[in-house]
């Protein structure tokens, strides 16, 4: 029973992935303008949302500051041990944000 269930998904996952193929072949004839065109505009699409994501991570690094900031209060308050370590945490966490936020427009390109 097992191979039949084996072969019978093998058969479906070519019956979806063949047609895979004959749309490639049509592209293939009109010389790929209409894939470069259709690229070119999703990367201008994805530029114009960089600074918002930009600016999701500073609030998130904000918001991780304070309630890490809170919560090592709180340890600090009933004497726990690995205050040292949830001190670290949070600073490490925020200076992720933050540089992942600065890096974000480098990776597409964008400068300023």
């Amino acid at each position: 029973m097992g191979s039949r269930v084996k072969t019978g998904v093998l058969a479906v996952c070519i019956a979806i992935l063949s047609p895979v193929g004959a749309f490639a072949q049509s592209l293939a004839n009109t010389g790929y303008d209409a894939g470069t065109s259709a690229m070119e505009e999703v990367a201008t699409q994805i530029a114009a949302y960089v600074p918002y994501v930009v600016n999701l991570c500073y609030a998130l690094a904000g918001v991780v500051a304070i309630v890490g900031a809170i919560s090592v209060y709180i340890a600090m308050n009933n004497e726990e041990q690995d205050v040292k370590k949830k001190i670290m945490m949070v600073v490490g966490a925020c200076i992720f944000l933050i540089a992942a936020a600065n890096a974000l427009p480098l990776f597409f390109g964008i400068t300023g």
